[in-house]
């Protein structure tokens, strides 16, 4: 089992940056694979970013390439998002997941959210104009 808490959501003016935070506790968190989806009102969830258990595999949304960063510290079981540029359309409710691939391959990092077993109770995000 993985608990996930996010944190570092607010408000924002377009332009800003905002830095997300998604601790995790459980057992062998270092080996799941972690990823960041949204959701902004009367829209469908959508896949943001992910990034391997290794760090070494990072995939991203097309919206956010080169303005978002996911990176993880497995030392204190945290995966981060870091946002510059926000934009207006980046509101939204952030939400962190995790999953463990079956053999622990280092590439794992999926981007559709079927592949997660595990989500937090999410973090609003919400840029102004």
């Amino acid at each position: 089992q993985v608990q996930l808490v996010e944190s570092g959501g607010g408000l924002v003016q377009a332009g800003d940056s905002l830095r997300l935070s998604c601790a995790a506790s459980g057992r062998s968190f270092s080996r799941y694979a972690a990823a960041w989806f949204r959701q902004a009102p009367g829209k469908e969830r959508e896949f943001v970013g992910a990034v391997s258990w290794s760090g070494r595999v990072m995939n991203y949304a097309d919206s956010v390439k080169g303005r978002f960063t996911i990176s993880r510290d497995n030392a204190v079981s945290t995966v981060y998002l870091q946002m510059n540029n926000l934009k207006q359309e980046d509101t939204a409710v952030y939400s962190c997941e995790a999953d463990r691939d079956v053999s622990d391959s280092p590439t794992y990092a999926p981007t559709k959210e079927h592949e997660y077993d595990y989500w937090g109770q999410g973090a609003q995000v919400t840029v102004s104009s």
